[in-house]
């Protein structure tokens, strides 16, 4: 339970006095540090990268908790806003993102800097990295173009202040827009087509939207071929391939949800549903009829 405030009610102290409240403090800066940085240590050690990319732990954890203090001061929670809270689990979820890829180091994506077309450094793909799961974390949750826009300010201004001078980049080398995703690589097929190997989930870096929609076109291919009478008919534009990116990185996320808000026929079904595909999900629907009540729910939730 919140302290009430910000579109949350208060609790009838008559039922409240049925109960021992014990109000628990966030921890400290200090423990954060500890916390993190020991998980980022485990990741990142000797054995499997460079001494460049150790240093980056902490600079990705001061950066991200100066971030994730700016944003909680600045978007506060409103009666229209009430889910607009920002605890200690965005920080599980930026440092989870980073972590993801960090671990597949078998794959040397932070090594090689792979799919990008324009190589960079490691240092500064860790930092496209880490704002791309800061968009992710924070600005996905948020309403409206304003609250984007004082999210994006509140980026760029920690980006500057926590990598530019310690690390010794230009502005315009920080301000990175990578695009990430976990579905880029193709099966392995023998001569005679059969599939000798599915394709392994690597969250990596696209080479770029045009490119990352070539691929999402085949998966589509793929789906309508397998699936010809719910064939799909989709325009994967720009939006739509955004929105795409985000939805299989949360399938594909451990305890992974969404709520997809939006009005009727903007596509929310069909991208899930290529989505599910896409990271090989069983899709399930529930069916509404006149008889449908709370026992068929729980059948369905079973």
């Amino acid at each position: 339970m919140n302290h009430p405030g910000g579109g949350r009610n208060d609790i009838p102290k008559r039922l409240k006095r049925q109960f021992f409240s014990l109000n628990i403090t966030p921890p400290s800066n200090k423990s954060i540090e500890n916390i993190y940085g020991r998980i980022l240590e485990v990741i990142f050690n000797p054995k499997k990268y460079t001494q460049d990319i150790i240093t980056m732990r902490g600079h990705l954890i001061e950066a991200t908790i100066s971030l994730w203090e700016g944003v909680a001061k600045k978007l506060l929670p409103t009666p229209a806003k009430f889910h607009y809270l920002f605890n200690i689990r965005e920080l599980a979820r930026v440092f989870g993102g980073i972590c993801k890829v960090a671990q597949q180091a078998e794959y040397k994506v932070i090594q090689n800097v792979t799919r990008l077309k324009e190589k960079v450094t490691p240092q500064l793909f860790l930092i496209g990295l880490w704002r791309h799961e800061c968009e992710r974390t924070f600005a996905d949750k948020l309403v409206n173009l304003a609250d984007k826009k004082t999210f994006q300010d509140i980026l760029n201004k920690v980006t500057k202040e926590k990598f530019r001078d310690s690390l010794g980049f230009d502005d315009e080398q920080l301000m990175t827009n990578m695009l990430f995703a976990d579905w880029q690589r193709d099966d392995i097929f023998d001569e005679y087509g059969e599939l000798v190997e599915k394709a392994p989930f690597v969250y990596e870096a696209c080479a770029g939207p045009d490119d990352v929609r070539k691929i999402a076109n085949k998966k589509l291919d793929a789906y309508n071929e397998l699936y010809p009478a719910k064939k799909m008919n989709l325009v994967i534009f720009d939006d739509a391939l955004q929105h795409l990116l985000k939805v299989t990185r949360i399938i594909n996320t451990p305890s992974g949800n969404a709520l997809l808000v939006g009005v009727g026929g903007s596509g929310k079904q069909s991208l899930t549903k290529l989505s599910s595909f896409i990271c090989q999900q069983y899709f399930f629907q529930i069916s509404l009829n006149k008889s449908y009540g709370d026992n068929q729910l729980k059948e369905d939730i079973k």
